[in-house]
This record gives C-alpha cells, structure tokens and sequence, in this order.
C-alpha cells in the first residue's frame, strides 16, 4: 500500500451504524485489492467481558473483517487515554508497515483523535491533585476556577466552571508543567495522515434506534453480564452507560422497567453531547447515514483523500462522493 493512502476514521454518535459501516468499507476496499482492518477507537469496548453494554462487534461481525483492541484490558484495570494513544499507534504503524488500511471505528471523540491528532497528555501528580480537591471542598469550587481565570484565561473561557474536577485538572497540569493548560489543549491537526467520515441521521430515527438497542440488551441479557462482571469492575470501566443503572437494579433501588429506561434517556442524552463533540471538527465528511448510497459515498471521499487532492477541511470531497460514484468499481 502506498505510504500516502490514509487512516480512515469513522466517527458519530452511537446506534449511527459506523460498525456496519467500517465492515462494509473494509470489504469494499479488500475486493479492490487494498486490504483493510478496524481498530476499536471507543474507550470502553477495550474492557473483557463488556460486550452487551458497549455494543461490541459480534463474533460474526469480527470474522468478515479483521477487528484489533478490543478485550485487550481486564475490567479492573484501567486504561488512560494517553495509554490508549500509545497502544493505537503501535498498531496502526503495524498495519500500515504491513500495507494494511486501518479503519478506525469509535464513538469516543476524545480517544478517536488521540489516534492521529496532535495531543499530548500532561502527566499527574497524586499530591498536587489531593491538595486541589482539599481546596476545593474547604474553599470552594469557585475559588479555584478563579484561580485557573486569573492563571490561563484561554482555558477557563473554555470550560464550565461547575465541572469541579476538570477545574483541579487544568490546575495540577499548571503546576505539574508550568505551562498554561491551555497549552497541552486538542489541536484540530493530523500526526497521522487521516480522513474522517461521520454519520448522521435525524434525531427521531437515532432515538428510535437506542430504544432499539436498549430493548435488544435487555433481551441479550445484559443483566446477566452486570450481575457477572460487577465485582471484576474497575471505576473507569464502572462508568460505561448501564452498568451503574443495572447495579442499582441489582441493589433493589429501582425496578428493571426504570434502569432500562434510564439507560435509553442517557444514551439519547449521550448521543447529543456526541454530535456536538464531533460537530466541532471541521475536518470531518459527514454522510446521511441512512442513505441507500452510503458505502458508496464513503468509499468515494476515501479514494479522493488517498488522491490528495484536499486539505484536510476541503468540503469538495463530498462533493466528490456524490459525483463520482461510477468511479468505484475497483
């Protein structure tokens, strides 16, 4: 494969379809004679076990396409995502060295770019990090996002000053690195040559969808999967969506009915913060996801960014996919 063809990232919020759609995409390219394989770019599908709660590609799905990291991480472990960036490298290097496209499918916006964008993340330090959240349960949070105005205005213009821990966060990096926390922030600027398609559909039909998927879980048994993996599981693979609202059933806090319920109104209400997320991405191609033509369209805007005839904002390319699709025999 030519050192210019690029990673391909599919991006969208969840029950959109970007797994059937990097299935599709990946055969497509494979009868072409350009081999291609997904690499998992969502935080939470990396965790053993996590299968009916995340969504996981299924067994059938993972046999017509050469799927990586996924149940790479016990549940009780956890996986930063300045860990994740490493690991995700390694194996698009691998693929790319082998002249393997890599199709990187993910509803996590935040691991989706540590993958071929320009991020850094600052380390930790325990003691710093204490200090903070003591100043902040005895002084106030609002003192200390005062602070973080007065110490790096461009990121305390960007963050909620309710959110607490983000606050102690940007100030432990202030005093970890002595540089703004502005500065360590997302640069919207590839590390790794990449073209990214997002899928979007009308709000009805994606909440349509999660109620689909939410009833399909509960029949699939994920109560079974919470009841089993619950004393195996960590607290940042406790937090995927449903597991704590299962816990509580299982704590007799709430009847079956309503964590169900509660998990297709937090899946909606993720769905949106997604969309806002990835909206913010100028770089991003998107497609109607229920267009008969999609695969098409995608393998389309594809080709074209392997032709260079771009930059990485040039909305042409779209125009490309809806003009060009006799081009696509192979």
């Amino acid at each position: 494969m030519p050192s210019d063809i690029r990673v391909v990232s599919i991006v969208g919020p969840t029950a959109s379809g970007k797994t059937g759609l990097g299935i599709r995409l990946a055969q497509e390219l494979g009868a072409c004679g350009h081999e291609a394989q997904i690499v998992n770019a969502d935080a939470y599908q990396m965790y053993r076990g996590m299968d009916i709660g995340t969504a996981k590609p299924t067994a059938g799905e993972r046999r017509a396409v050469r799927h990586h990291l996924l149940d790479v991480v016990d549940p009780g472990r956890t996986i930063s995502v300045s860990e994740f960036q490493k690991v995700v490298r390694d194996c698009i290097g691998s693929l790319l060295r082998r002249g393997i496209r890599p199709i990187l499918v993910g509803g996590s916006g935040l691991y989706a770019r540590a993958a071929v964008d320009d991020i850094s993340f600052p380390g930790t330090d325990e003691s710093v990090r204490r200090r903070l959240e003591k100043r902040a349960a005895d002084e106030g949070p609002g003192i200390l996002f005062d602070e973080l105005r007065r110490r790096d205005p461009i990121s305390a213009q960007r963050m909620d000053p309710r959110n607490v821990r983000r606050t102690i966060r940007a100030l432990e990096v202030i005093e970890v690195t002595g540089r703004a926390f502005s500065a360590s922030l997302p640069r919207y600027r590839y590390v790794i040559p990449c073209v990214q398609i997002g899928l979007d559909m009308p709000r009805e039909e994606l909440d349509r969808r999660i109620d689909a998927r939410t009833r399909q879980m509960r029949d699939a048994g994920f109560v079974d999967e919470v009841r089993s993996l619950r004393p195996r599981l960590g607290c940042t693979a406790g937090r995927a969506l449903g597991y704590q609202q299962i816990a509580d059933y299982l704590d007799g806090l709430c009847s079956q009915d309503e964590a169900f319920a509660l998990i297709a109104q937090k899946t909606k209400r993720l769905a949106r913060k997604q969309m806002g997320w990835f909206g913010r991405d100028p770089r991003i191609h998107w497609l109607e996801a229920l267009n008969p033509d999609l695969v098409s369209r995608a393998l389309a805007i594809v080709r074209h960014a392997d032709a260079g005839d771009y930059d990485a904002t040039d909305a042409r390319a779209d125009a490309y996919a809806q003009h060009h699709l006799g081009d696509l025999s192979g």
